[in-house]
């Protein structure tokens, strides 16, 4: 009987532990589910991120564009006459000066004609000379002596003329630059027509870029453009000298040229620039990390932080860099504006905010 009763006890003990442990298992689930689904009912959660206080400052608007270098100066060497070429003075692509002598065309009979001239110039004036004696004693007429005189003014024109076709026979540099390959040699017969070599100015050079006629109004003499070149790290700056007064009815685009120094005669004519022009300077510009502008259905829109909670904010952007876009609309100085964790961002999102730009 008193081993029944041991092993009743028993069991009820067991019984009782069993349901102990099953009613706080069950306690402990329910309260789980209940934290669980208040979680999922309220939606907080906190999203640590980056920001970016937004301070005012210059913004320039640019416009990207390719453009090719001109000489600023090139013309086709050729000779104003006609004759046999006797001297070729100058090395093919070689830097000449301003009416350095390139070339000779053959100028012997002239220079026979010159002589005869200049000697009947020393007999005129010595005639005129005497008849202008014999005028102050009466001893011969105004007439005879005002022959005299003609004869010396004729003598000079000829040999003026004279001159002036030996100049032709010779070929000058019109102004310092590079020369280039010549084409002809010496013995050829050389006419007007015939081309010798032809001469550079490549500083400064010239820039011609074609920009869109939106940009009309913006693009003015005096403003100042950077560019690269392939090849060369560095960023060059040119200045606008002058602009097309036409727009291209088909493309319509209007051309823009501009100077560059070139004053270490680095660059060569026709090689292509990677222009940057700058159209408009804003003062009192403001702009946000690039990182911070999210595309949205055609718009674009950036998370404000406002109370530690994520706003959302559609803006209208404007110049635009590697790093950072111009606001135009939307947001003002001492916004501050999440720069990270962008793509779990949503409106009313509580933040933790990590760091400040």
């Amino acid at each position: 009987m008193k081993k029944k009763t041991v092993i009743v006890f028993i069991v009820a003990v067991v019984a009782g532990l069993v349901y102990l442990v099953y009613s706080r298992s069950t306690k402990s689930n329910s309260t789980g589910k209940s934290i669980r689904q208040s979680n999922q009912n309220t939606g907080r959660r906190t999203l640590a991120v980056d920001a970016y206080v937004i301070k005012s400052h210059g913004v320039t608007d640019v416009y990207p564009v390719n453009s090719f270098f001109l000489p600023s100066e090139e013309v086709d060497l050729c000779f104003e006459t006609s004759g046999r070429i006797i001297e070729i003075m100058f090395e093919e692509g070689t830097f000449v000066e301003e009416d350095q002598l390139l070339a000779k065309v053959n100028d012997a009979k002239l220079q026979a004609q010159l002589k005869k001239l200049q000697a009947l110039l020393d007999l005129y004036n010595s005639k005129e000379f005497r008849q202008k004696s014999l005028l102050a004693q009466d001893a011969v007429s105004q007439e005879t002596y005002d022959e005299s005189s003609t004869l010396v003014a004729s003598t000079l024109a000829d040999i003026d003329l004279v001159k002036a076709q030996i100049r032709e026979t010779e070929l000058r540099a019109p102004f310092d630059g590079f020369i280039g390959l010549r084409q002809v040699s010496e013995g050829t017969y050389a006419n007007p027509n015939i081309i010798v070599a032809k001469l550079t100015k490549i500083s400064p050079l010239k820039m011609e870029m074609s920009i869109p006629e939106a940009y009309i109004d913006m693009v003015k003499t005096g403003n100042s453009l950077l560019f690269t070149v392939d090849g060369d790290t560095l960023q060059h700056r040119a200045t606008v000298y002058a602009t097309d007064s036409k727009i291209d009815m088909t493309t319509l685009l209007f051309t823009v040229r501009a100077y560059y120094p070139n004053l270490n005669l680095k660059i060569s004519p026709g090689r292509f620039a990677h222009v940057v022009l700058q159209l408009n300077y804003d003062r009192n510009g403001i702009s946000v990390p690039s990182e911070s502008v999210i595309p949205d259905l055609g718009e674009h829109i950036v998370y404000r932080v406002k109370n530690n909670k994520a706003e959302k904010v559609r803006i209208v952007p404007g110049v635009r860099t590697e790093s950072y876009v111009q606001i135009l609309k939307g947001l003002n100085v001492g916004d501050t504006v999440v720069t990270t964790g962008i793509l779990q961002l949503r409106d009313n999102i509580d933040l933790l905010i990590n760091s400040v730009k």
